[in-house]
């Protein structure tokens, strides 16, 4: 199931079903305008960019704990505190070492750092399975199953070329949100499988997107 949910800047297009009217934007160039447009291309300092190094595997363990320790009690955070200090020390090691090796052989691809830690540890995870490696411990721990399941996956692809794309949700119960902004309007399209209620679920998105037009316009919030 795919609905789709578009906030044009004039009275035409879809919003949460069909014929619903459209939440006009506030857009143009004075600064009061909450959304402006760019006179520079979207991709045009895409050459320039530095390119980002993989980070230290011990930085990518300490990130994946501090994003564990909300979620799990004491005795299952020690455990899969344990089973990442095994991995920092043994296998992961060696696979981090073929990655960076791998990394410096594709000068053209660049890893995106942060706060994040789930990329770097896929990217050791599939290059476990794709050099027939046991799979590591710390890939079969049910908190590393648990903090992937993402209910909510989402991507972006915003070009003048494309009206608005769509992408499917990664896990059985969860949604996949394809959304795009442009100079004068912004959209999305969410799949679910029919164990979810996609057209809900954009119901709430359009909501919550009224709710911050009013806040800007200093309007008052429904409820």
């Amino acid at each position: 199931m795919v609905a789709r949910l578009l906030l044009r800047s004039w009275s035409r297009g879809l919003a949460v079903g069909p014929g619903a009217p459209c939440r006009p934007l506030s857009t143009g160039f004075e600064p009061s305008q909450y959304l402006q447009r760019s006179i520079v291309p979207t991709m045009h300092y895409q050459d320039s960019l530095p390119r980002l190094p993989i980070p230290k595997l011990e930085d990518t363990i300490r990130r994946y704990l501090s994003a564990q320790k909300p979620l799990l009690d004491d005795s299952q955070f020690r455990k899969t505190e344990q089973l990442c200090k095994s991995f920092e020390t043994g296998i992961g090691k060696e696979l981090h070492e073929q990655l960076v090796t791998q990394d410096k052989q594709n000068k053209h691809t660049s890893y995106i750092s942060g706060q994040g830690f789930d990329r770097h540890l896929f990217a050791l995870r599939y290059l476990a399975a794709a050099r027939g490696i046991s799979m590591p411990e710390l890939f079969l721990d049910p908190a590393y199953r648990q903090i992937n399941h993402n209910i909510l996956s989402t991507s972006t692809l915003s070009s003048p070329a494309v009206n608005i794309g769509c992408f499917a949700p990664v896990v059985p119960d969860g949604f996949g949100i394809g959304y795009s902004v442009q100079d004068n309007w912004i959209g999305c399209n969410v799949s679910a499988y029919q164990s979810r209620n996609a057209r809900e679920f954009l119901q709430c998105v359009e909501k919550a997107l009224e709710d911050m037009f009013d806040a800007l316009e200093g309007k008052m919030i429904k409820t």
